[in-house]
């Protein structure tokens, strides 16, 4: 099984350069090139420039009857506020398959959010010698899925509050007069998407005249509860002063404000629709049926009843195709989707996925990478993600440093920003051995699944062989395939060499087919508390308004969702300070809520920010532009 005809060799040098300063050295290939590497014909995809392009669903449909490749998924241990190297991880396997393994492989990531780029984290690429390239175009515009959810997201929002503004002035008749209005022939005439409220209310009538008063107000009034409204605005920059906010205060809105609040593009539930769609169709279906609120009578009211699924489906047509990149050794990447780690499911999407695996073809692989540690990203891709793909993996990686182990074992806090404490720098095997409790119980939750783990020790320059060892005991004793050191940081594709052997042979040697954690129709308590045994959890403690809503989500014939559990990604518990492998905890469910439309029910453990803010230092200090090259500097 061949690969790219046009892999590229690094010559790396040591220390390893700044990751911008990596990036701007290599010269992309043409993306037609990589494009042509996998068979891709260019009726199946648009050039975005010279480096991007946006591959068709049309070439899904082509491949249908293909085999697939080999399916992988990257996840974590639970992880330092540094972040452990997942993306790096993935990436530098994939150029190890592609570049030095001869096989075709195609890496599924990601589209990273502008505001950690512009704010604390900085961008998403990769890093060192396994990095996406161009990087400063992976980490800013793209190809503009995230402005066109940002657009999509907000016209629904204006939507709603218009339609509240008009329905408290407006009688039923002159509300209806409106929403249908006779043509020059004196003829009224539904809107296409108005016969999906029609449909929901069980009037079967498509002439305007025929409705009675009643049906004319029960068609006409959405009656929509300001109160109950979920749905928010988005803008896809850190901005703490939008958190809460008060709308309406102009004079022609006549007094009617209402506080509501901004959150970051990416936590948009159009985002998760994005990720979880399979097709056109399919997405059309899931824009109408997100619910942004419920009627005064306790209804839910969605996307189409409003009438604007049609629209928001328009203008995410384009949003929908996946974007073919290239690794610094010009192996392929799909960037596509960058849904929220915790009130979303933190995955890629899944026509990427579909695409990849039919082009890889049998015998390739795909890697694709799970957000936030394995309790969190892989559980949600495979109880999630598998469910709505029909996809199962024959292998799950859990990257592991040694610098989180030692954290796990009771070593000093790690806080961003501040130097290492010397335990972090100098050898000690005593507390990497103790901070195994976590991997072990990321590998054993993962097994459940019925993939094969293998376990990649992301090397550091300060890890000691005896501490590296330590972890690669500690995980075959767990249950893992195997466990592999790898520096693919520092050498690119030739440092994840032994990871892909491991890989390839872990792929090869799955036979157990795919278990989920929960049946869906096991009700909302059940699938909330299997999830939350798997964390060590006793028992879980649900608030008032937690039960409240599990109470109308049930009535409302949503309890057969899947649970998307909102949980900090810093321990296993929803305490971030209990690190190691916590067990006997109660899990305190604060409030649930529902993406109906991308199709989870979300418990929130704890508070989460769905809008950043930006620190005293943002990253934006050090980025600019060479103004004798054009080139993107300070990128991090």
């Amino acid at each position: 099984m061949g690969s790219s005809k046009t892999v590229r060799r690094l010559e790396v040098t040591s220390p390893v350069p700044a990751d911008i300063d990596i990036a701007n050295s290599v010269e992309p290939l043409h993306i037609s090139q990589i494009a042509e590497d996998l068979n891709l014909s260019s009726k199946h995809y648009d050039l975005y420039g010279k480096y991007k392009a946006k591959v068709l669903l049309s070439a899904l449909d082509e491949l249908e009857g293909s085999d697939n490749g080999y399916y992988v998924v990257v996840g974590g241990i639970t992880p330092t506020p540094l972040g452990e190297g997942k993306s790096t991880t993935t990436v530098g396997l994939c150029q190890a398959l592609g570049a030095f393994l001869d096989r075709k492989v195609v890496t599924c990531l990601r589209q990273p959010s502008q505001g950690p780029t512009f704010g604390i984290k900085g961008g998403a690429a990769g890093g060192g010698y396994s990095q996406v390239i161009p990087m400063d175009e992976f980490n800013l515009h793209l190809t503009g899925d995230i402005h066109a959810i940002t657009a999509a997201n907000n016209l629904l929002a204006a939507a709603i509050d218009t339609r509240i503004f008009h329905e408290a002035s407006q009688s039923d008749k002159a509300l209806f007069n409106r929403l249908c209005p006779p043509n020059k022939e004196g003829k009224r005439k539904f809107a296409d998407v108005m016969l999906r409220r029609l449909k929901k209310l069980s009037i079967e009538k498509d002439n305007p005249d025929e409705l009675t008063p009643d049906e004319v107000k029960r068609f006409a009034r959405l009656d929509i509860d300001p109160e109950s409204v979920t749905w928010r605005r988005v803008m896809d920059v850190n901005d703490r002063f939008l958190r809460k906010i008060t709308i309406g205060q102009g004079p022609d809105e006549k007094g009617m404000t209402r506080e509501t609040g901004f959150d970051i593009s990416v936590a948009s539930e159009i985002m998760a629709v994005l990720a979880l769609t399979t097709s056109l169709a399919d997405m059309r279906e899931r824009l109408g049926k997100m619910v942004i609120g419920n009627s005064k009578a306790g209804e839910p009211i969605t996307a189409d009843d409003l009438g604007i699924g049609g629209a928001l489906t328009v203008l995410m047509k384009d949003a929908i195709n996946p974007t073919l990149m290239q690794t610094l050794e010009g192996t392929p990447v799909l960037v596509h989707a960058g849904p929220f780690a915790n009130i979303a499911h933190g995955n890629s999407s899944v026509v990427a996925d579909k695409i990849a695996l039919k082009l890889v073809g049998k015998g390739g692989f795909v890697v694709t990478e799970a957000g936030f540690g394995a309790d969190i990203g892989t559980e949600k891709f495979m109880n999630i993600k598998c469910r709505y793909s029909g996809l199962a993996p024959q292998c799950a990686i859990i990257v592991a440093t040694i610098r989180a182990l030692k954290m796990h074992g009771g070593g000093p806090e790690v806080v961003a920003g501040k130097p290492l404490d010397h335990a972090y720098l100098n050898e000690n095997v005593g507390l990497v051995e103790a901070g195994c409790v976590n991997l072990a119980r990321h590998i054993e939750n993962t097994k459940a699944y019925g993939v094969n783990v293998v376990v990649a020790i992301n090397k550091f320059a300060t890890d000691t062989e005896a501490e590296m060892n330590a972890v690669r005991s500690a995980a075959i004793k767990a249950g893992a395939f195997d466990a592999v050191v790898c520096s693919h940081h520092a050498h690119g594709g030739k440092g994840a060499v032994d990871l892909g052997i491991a890989v390839q042979k872990a792929c090869e040697s799955q036979k157990d087919p795919m278990r989920f954690l929960y049946p869906l129709d096991s009700g909302i308590k059940a699938k909330i508390e299997a999830i939350a045994k798997s964390y060590g959890a006793s028992d879980v403690e649900y608030s008032e308004q937690a039960e409240k809503q599990i109470e109308m989500y049930t009535k409302q014939g949503f309890s057969n969702l899947p649970i998307c559990m909102a949980k900090t990604q810093y321990s296993f518990s929803h305490v971030p300070s209990q690190k190691g492998a916590p067990s006997g905890f109660v899990l305190p469910i604060r409030d649930v809520r529902a993406s109906i439309g991308a199709g989870f029910i979300y418990p929130l453990v704890g508070t989460m920010s769905t809008m950043p803010g930006l620190p005293t230092r943002p990253c934006f200090f050090d980025i600019d532009i060479d103004l004798a090259t054009g080139n993107v500097i300070g990128l991090s």
